[in-house]
C-alpha cells in the first residue's frame, strides 16, 4: 500500500470513528469469502458496514479521533463492524459469531468507550433502536385505544339492551 493510499485509508477510518456511535472489532481468521459476503449482506440490512483494517493504520486513526488505549483491540486479522445504532452491529456480528467458529468478537469502540467482547455481547441482547421506537408507540396507542373502548362501550351496550326490547 503506497503512503497516500494509506493517508486516505486513515482519513476514512478517522470518519468511521467518529460518524459511527459503534464500532465493533473482531478476528476473522477462517472465514470465507461467501461468509464475509453473507456477514456483510446481514450488516447492510441493519444499515451497518463492515471492513477489513490493518491494525497499525486502524490504531493510528484510533489515536488521531481519541482514543488512546486500543492496543489490545487490534491484534491479528481484524475486520470492523460499524453503526451509528450502537445495538445493531453488536447483535449482527454477536449472532453470526454464534454460527460460526470463525469470527471472535474481540471488543469495540461504543459511544466513545473502549468496551471488551463480553461487554459487546451484552449490548448484543438489547433491543435495537428500531424496536424501541415500536414499543414506545405500542405503549402510546395502548391507553388511546383503551378510551376509545371505554367510550364506545356505554353506547354498545345501550343498543344491545334497545335491541332486546325490541325483539320481545
Amino acid at each position: 500500500m503506497l503512503r497516500s493510499e494509506k493517508k486516505e485509508f486513515v482519513a476514512e477510518l478517522e470518519g468511521i470513528y467518529r460518524e459511527n456511535s459503534a464500532v465493533i472489532v473482531a478476528h476473522y481468521h477462517g472465514l470465507t469469502v461467501s461468509n464475509i459476503s453473507k456477514l456483510r449482506k446481514n450488516l447492510r440490512q441493519e444499515g451497518a458496514g463492515f471492513k477489513v483494517v490493518k491494525n497499525t493504520l486502524a490504531r493510528i486513526a484510533a489515536n488521531n479521533v481519541g482514543y488512546a488505549d486500543t492496543n489490545n483491540l487490534f491484534k491479528g486479522p481484524v475486520a470492523i463492524a460499524y453503526s451509528s445504532d450502537p445495538v445493531s452491529a453488536a447483535k449482527v456480528v454477536a449472532e453470526f459469531a454464534k454460527t460460526s467458529d470463525a469470527l471472535k468478537i474481540v471488543g469495540g469502540i461504543v459511544s466513545e468507550q473502549i468496551v471488551d467482547a463480553r461487554t459487546v455481547d451484552q449490548l448484543s441482547k438489547l433491543p435495537s433502536m428500531n424496536e424501541l421506537r415500536s414499543q414506545l408507540v405500542a405503549l402510546i396507542q395502548t391507553p388511546a385505544t383503551k378510551i376509545a373502548g371505554v367510550v364506545q362501550a356505554p353506547a354498545a351496550q345501550l343498543a344491545r339492551v334497545m335491541k332486546a326490547y325490541s325483539t320481545k
